[in-house]
């Protein structure tokens, strides 16, 4: 009469993964060289196998089995690794950070509604040299007058916006559109 094989189990072979704990948890170590990232490997290993207990046949090794399974989990986790930046310190992440999209969108929404307050004369004025880079000139040749009132009225403008959209004193609304900042922006030198 031939003995079972060790791992050959008439019982539940789920029971059976305690008994390989010691083992794989050793073979973690030697894989990760650190005790909680043998810990976690182990655990994964134990989470996937109990999962996928329904691709092991019964009869089969269940200990090389198991340790087939922390093997490649060990490398899959290796190789994603390989792929992530460390960044403990949050370095990188801050030169990636960009503020969202909707914040632009509704700045430019708030715009529009400040800008159909203002009276026609100071509204165009400010389009055409804040938001379409008009120089001074070429609004006053547009509009027809005199550059000094071009730029008294983008001016009027920029201050009544500054009260309707409530802004402190030097203060912009925070905005990542470009058409939004160049609108409220300080005029520029000689204006």
């Amino acid at each position: 009469m031939t003995q079972p094989k060790k791992d050959t189990v008439a019982h539940d072979p789920r029971d059976a993964i305690v008994e390989h704990l010691p083992s794989l948890r050793a073979f973690a170590r030697g894989l990760t060289g650190e005790t909680s990232a043998a810990d976690d490997l182990v655990q994964e290993t134990v989470v996937k196998a109990w999962s996928k207990f329904g691709q092991f046949h019964e009869g089969t090794n269940l200990r090389a089995w198991l340790f087939t399974i922390l093997r490649n989990t060990h490398l899959s986790l290796r190789r994603k690794r390989a792929r992530e930046v460390s960044d403990t310190e949050g370095t990188f992440a801050a030169r990636l950070a960009t503020k969202p999209d909707h914040d632009g969108r509704i700045a430019l929404s708030e715009l529009r509604v400040a800008m159909l307050q203002l009276p026609t004369e100071q509204r165009e004025a400010l389009i055409l040299v804040g938001a379409l880079g008009f120089s001074v000139e070429e609004a006053a040749e547009t509009c027809n007058c005199a550059p000094g009132t071009i730029k008294s009225r983008a001016n009027r403008a920029r201050r009544a916006l500054a009260v309707i959209l409530q802004l402190d004193k030097g203060e912009h609304p925070d905005s990542t559109d470009s058409q939004v900042s160049s609108v409220l922006a300080a005029a520029p030198s000689g204006f």
